[in-house]
């Protein structure tokens, strides 16, 4: 007799995360993990630095101090708000509170892969909406709909495709859902976003009682490592995840720094005008070597390459990884033949280009 897990939880794939090594004595780039190039503010760091001084002391179990800094940026209430060990915490938590064995969660064909991790950990059946040109079709996610039910998850922008759905068309997924049916809006790179029609889901949550959105800090705040992120949704479903919340989720550093960074909206200002520029950059210049970009609103590139022999995904992966650039294969999210590269610094996104054109040029 062996100790055996719930059903559902040895079908689940191991999360491979981006990889982060260059050969030995080369520069490495990393570029596989969507971080920014430029760091946290130094306001956050200094926080954190400070913060360090107590570790004696648990944290403060509610993240008062910023919870209250995200209300007074965005304009909320704070009894809306819930803060997390990464957004991904608050997407594990939906699920265990929201499903059950026989239920059923929908998320789209290239969605976020710990979508169907935390469905499969809560006993219940991820069902999969085709998408439309690598982005989330509302019909298809309509039609999949039944009484088993129970969350549907969106990532707006979507990773690793950097699309995204209109504010309109989300607002006419949410008018087309049962209202048992929670609408997960998975925002964490929104703030990158510099389209006239799309939205976060800051509207949408305050007008409706099954819609709730997340955000991270680890983005564009530069904070990834203390794992930051934030739901807000109806105080009911707020109040549902606090119950099942571990006491002292978020460390004293995560809060301090996250409360600092949030409010330095010119840091974030510059983050969002460098990734702009970069990005518009990098797509060009990729797509002027004959590779086909998905186009993107995020702070990441999905690149498509050629099926001929030697030069394809795999191979250019070989490639750019010699010379320390290290980006990401996604064939976990249906693109076998694809690389998602982040943007990263000038040097580094000049030096992809160099060594993706020197790769195309050589012989197979």
């Amino acid at each position: 007799m062996k100790p055996v897990p719930k059903n559902g939880v040895l079908d689940i794939e191991i999360y491979v995360p981006g990889k982060s090594r260059a050969p030995e004595g080369i520069k490495l780039h990393k570029l596989s993990s969507n971080e920014t190039p430029l760091g946290p503010p130094p306001s956050a760091v200094e926080a954190a630095r400070q913060a360090i001084g107590d570790l004696a002391l648990y944290p403060d179990g509610q993240a008062s101090q910023l919870k209250a800094a995200i209300a007074e940026v965005h304009g909320l209430n704070t009894k809306n708000i819930i803060c997390g060990n990464g957004s991904d915490e608050l997407l594990g938590l939906l699920c265990q509170c929201y499903l059950a064995p026989g239920d059923e969660a929908i998320h789209t064909e290239h969605g976020f892969l710990v979508y169907a991790i935390q469905i499969k950990a809560a006993g219940a059946t991820p069902i999969v909406a085709p998408e439309k040109n690598a982005t989330a079709d509302v019909d298809a996610i309509l039609e999949r709909v039944t009484e088993k039910t129970k969350l549907v998850f969106l990532a707006n922008p979507n990773n690793p495709t950097g699309t995204y759905l209109p504010f309109d068309e989300v607002r006419r997924l949410q008018a087309g859902l049962p209202g048992h049916v929670v609408l997960v809006l998975d925002a964490a790179y929104a703030e990158y976003v510099r389209r006239n029609d799309y939205g976060a889901g800051i509207e949408l949550v305050s007008s409706a009682d099954n819609v709730v959105m997340t955000r991270t800090f680890s983005k564009i705040y530069g904070l990834a490592g203390l794992r930051i992120g934030w739901l807000y949704g109806p105080e009911a479903i707020v109040s549902t995840l606090d119950r099942v919340r571990g006491p002292f989720n978020l460390n004293a550093a995560a809060i301090a720094a996250g409360t600092a960074a949030i409010r330095d909206r010119a840091f974030i200002e510059e983050a969002a005008s460098f990734n702009a520029h970069w990005l518009e950059w990098t797509t060009r210049e990729i797509e002027s070597l004959g590779l086909t970009v998905t186009p993107s609103v995020g702070n990441f590139i999905l690149i498509h390459f050629p099926d001929e022999d030697g030069k394809g995904a795999a191979e250019a992966d070989v490639h750019l990884s010699a010379r320390g650039y290290i980006l990401r294969r996604v064939a976990g999210y249906g693109f076998p033949n694809a690389l998602r590269m982040s943007i990263g610094s000038e040097e580094a996104n000049r030096g992809v280009v160099a060594a993706l054109a020197e790769f195309l040029k050589s012989p197979s």
